[in-house]
């Protein structure tokens, strides 16, 4: 199958440091060429991918030094590419929500669109309705919630390639962990108190983002002087196998309505449990009292620090493998892609 993956244009694919989407993107790029598709990655030009690179940009833009930039623009022209070269390919995934909608209203049974962010925004909904024969994949059922008249033709869980990161049959570093972003939603400042009350250091690795800068300096900086806690600031992926296999248990104590918590699987990977607030996606990702604990409340979370100590990280390991590497997330999308042309009757070219 010819495929075409449109990236957002913010970060590098994969991301040098903390990103999402565009982390997603890559990996499943690599597993599809890896199972014999012909891909090709619309993104930044700093990618580094297995498939065919249509380099958009010169570089990624959070990363660019340039002073002033417009990513509406940049955005706009790749589109604009993506559209010329529109019958090159048997399906046409994007990864940037509605933006494309518009320029390819004529052609809508030959693309999927992933929604990688929250949905319950104002506006979002109308502007939803506007397209209604645009196919859509969740990656999460909880995702959905705030729009479930939208034409979801299916939901695939993230994956990561397991070679990427080391399996830690201990927590040699007897620490707990934060990885992510520091924003109110977050809330390290949980993360900080479950480790103070549970008598072990905090080690904290996250970007704050311009937006968030007030509440960092205003709520967390006054926290971060707590005996224990360590703030190191953004990580790289080579960076995370000793981050997270060296914990007792990363925390994900979030307050919103997460769409999937890629971090989750991150310390799922190198075999570290999940201690999680029941938001959002979490009782999908985690298996209760075999990968992590969903909490609900202070109190419990302290308690599960002692629990998922004891936890397997062997099987921890396992049951990522089965059900969030990267082959398997392609193995997915494949099947939606063609359930998608099938609905459509398009004629496929090139069958894999």
């Amino acid at each position: 199958m010819k495929i075409a993956q449109i990236s957002p244009l913010y970060e590098a694919v994969p991301p040098k440091l903390y990103g999402g989407t565009e982390r997603v993107v890559a990996h499943l790029s690599d597993a599809l060429v890896q199972a014999g598709h012909d891909v090709t990655l619309f993104a930044a030009g700093d990618a580094n991918t297995r498939a065919t690179l249509a380099p958009m940009r010169d570089q990624a833009i959070r990363l660019d030094p340039a002073p002033l930039k417009s990513d509406l623009a940049a955005h706009l022209a790749m589109l604009d590419e993506v559209r010329q070269r529109a019958d090159e390919f048997d399906i046409l995934h994007f990864h940037i929500d509605l933006l494309h909608f518009p320029f390819f209203q004529d052609m809508p049974w030959r693309t999927l669109t992933t929604l990688h962010g929250r949905l319950d925004l104002k506006d979002l909904p109308e502007a939803y309705a506007c397209w209604p024969q645009f196919p859509l994949a969740s990656i999460s059922d909880h995702q959905r919630r705030p729009i479930p008249s939208a034409n979801w033709a299916g939901t695939v869980y993230h994956g990561m390639p397991p070679e990427q990161y080391a399996f830690s049959p201990t927590p040699r570093g007897g620490y707990l962990a934060f990885l992510g972003r520091i924003s109110p939603e977050k809330r390290v400042d949980r993360a900080i108190e479950i480790a103070r009350r549970a008598g072990l250091p905090l080690r904290i690795a996250a970007k704050v983002d311009t937006v968030d800068r007030a509440y960092f300096h205003d709520e967390i900086e006054p926290l971060l002087s707590t005996p224990g806690v360590e703030y190191i600031g953004e990580i790289s992926d080579e960076q995370k196998s000793d981050f997270l296999g060296g914990a007792v248990a990363l925390l994900f104590p979030i307050d919103w309505p997460e769409p999937f918590g890629l971090v989750m699987i991150e310390a799922m990977a190198c075999g570290t449990p999940v201690i999680a607030w029941n938001c959002g996606s979490v009782p999908e990702v985690l298996d209760h009292g075999v990968t992590g604990v969903i909490v609900d409340d202070m109190d419990h979370a302290v308690d599960a620090v002692q629990a998922v100590a004891r936890y397997d990280r062997g099987r921890i390991r396992a049951r990522f493998e089965q059900r969030f590497s990267s082959a398997a997330m392609a193995r997915r999308y494949v099947e939606l892609y063609w359930r998608v042309l099938e609905q459509g009757g398009t004629r496929i070219r090139l069958t894999a």
